[in-house]
């Protein structure tokens, strides 16, 4: 059986810790599941989901995005907010104007969206 050693800190002093190989591959799940669940809360919202999918097609500027959500301006920002700071989107200025576009995670989470209503 596969051994890693790893670090832990124990009241200020640091030993080593054998785990499995599988327990190695447990944490890697675990970390990537919790990964997933975050990014997943960004886009629990049929707003969040739609901003997504418009962004899809392209950048778009807030205004156009109010105009396509039927949305006040500061919803659609606070909806913007939550999807920048889970780096599904990214922001780009231009003068006093501000555009939005999907990052890789936002295009990958983009198809799924659209494989899942297709």
């Amino acid at each position: 059986m596969a051994v890693a050693k790893t670090s832990v800190k124990s009241a200020g002093t640091k030993t080593a810790v054998s785990r499995p190989k599988s327990l190695r591959g447990a944490e890697q799940r675990f970390n990537q599941a919790r990964k997933a669940s975050i990014l997943l809360k960004h886009v629990s919202d049929p707003t969040r989901l739609q901003v997504i999918l418009i962004l899809a097609d392209g950048e778009r500027h807030v205004g156009a995005l109010c105009e396509q959500l039927s949305q006040s301006q500061p919803a659609v920002s606070h909806h913007l907010a939550l999807l920048r700071h889970g780096g599904i989107i990214a922001p780009r200025r231009q003068g006093k104007n501000n555009f939005y576009s999907l990052t890789e995670s936002g295009d990958g989470l983009a198809r799924v969206v659209k494989n899942l209503i297709s």
